[in-house]
């Protein structure tokens, strides 16, 4: 429950907070744009079966990758990336929580 509650703030309220305080201007665009990066789950389609609430997503899919999230950080170096990269970035840490209390 508190596990869920976490992950789904980080896909949803963090990404808000994130557009509110560093893009005040355009807040509401980035804050679609860093919800549009949960696409990124799209890779699970890849998966038998799409669906296992008890694996790990960080390093079982494609996109959930090292060398994937190699290139996210990559994507904050310039500036028409940046805000794509910080919503990936921030989708491999709410996933990553997540894993983290699978393990508990």
């Amino acid at each position: 429950m508190i596990g869920d509650i976490l992950h789904y703030s980080l896909h949803f309220l963090a990404p808000g907070l994130i557009a509110w305080v560093f893009y005040r201007e355009r807040w509401t665009r980035v804050w679609l744009i860093l919800l549009a990066t949960m696409l990124v789950d799209l890779d699970h389609l890849l998966a038998t079966p799409v669906f296992d609430p008890n694996r790990c997503s960080i390093g079982f899919h494609p996109l959930h990758t090292v060398p994937a999230m190699a290139v996210y950080v990559v994507m904050l170096w310039f500036p028409k990336t940046r805000i794509v990269g910080i919503g990936l970035l921030l989708h491999m840490v709410a996933d990553g929580v997540d894993c983290g209390m699978m393990m508990m």
